[in-house]
């Protein structure tokens, strides 16, 4: 049976990187945030978010993620009762997902929120990976086009790196990309010793 991996890291900390990392190596990643994505834009999902949150998050038929981000990120409850909406359903894809995989020793779960889901509890270990503070902030606005202000309310609604960093099996500090590669290629030896 293959050994589960968590992959987490505050929003702006470099997890994709370490996730493709691993991917150079032969292990396959599930990327909760991307399947989040998709899962969202289902159309039962979509009318499910409605409901929930009202025509004011959609333009049109279209979800305005901008919108329903402004929401959640302003008020703890909005969040939760979308975690309560897409999380399960993001389950659901990584059991499918992870049956495809049987064979492999090691899969990594990739996921923003692995310990405010509630994820870690399905995972063997937990790597998280450490950015300074304001590299987070200044790529999340490049990325993703927002305010510094709405950056600060999503990482305030998650984890901080001290709180992940507690609970998590190995720590990836991203500095330098080859320190990344380095301190990958190191949890790899760890885990197959392990």
């Amino acid at each position: 049976m293959s050994k589960i991996i968590g992959l987490t890291g505050g929003i702006g900390s470099g997890k994709t990187t370490v996730a493709h990392f691993f991917e150079e190596v032969g292990i396959p990643v599930f990327y909760s945030d991307e399947v989040a994505k998709v899962v969202t834009n289902k159309d039962q999902t979509l009318q499910i978010i409605k409901k929930v949150f009202g025509a004011t998050v959609f333009d049109g038929a279209q979800l305005d993620r901008k919108k329903l981000a402004e929401v959640v990120f302003a008020d703890e409850n909005q969040l939760l009762k979308l975690n309560n909406i897409i999380h399960p359903l993001v389950k659901i894809e990584f059991e499918l997902w992870k049956s495809t995989h049987k064979t492999e020793p090691f899969l990594i779960k990739e996921s923003a929120v692995l310990f405010e889901s509630g994820s870690y509890k399905e995972c063997d270990f937990v790597i998280n990976v450490i950015a300074p503070l304001d590299e987070r902030i200044n790529r999340v606005i490049k990325r993703d086009s927002i305010a510094k202000e709405q950056v600060e309310a999503r990482i305030n609604n998650q984890w901080n790196d001290e709180m992940r960093s507690k609970n998590s099996h190995f720590n990836i500090n991203n500095d330098t990309l080859l320190n990344v590669k380095k301190q990958v290629i190191e949890i790899l030896k760890s885990l197959k010793n392990i």
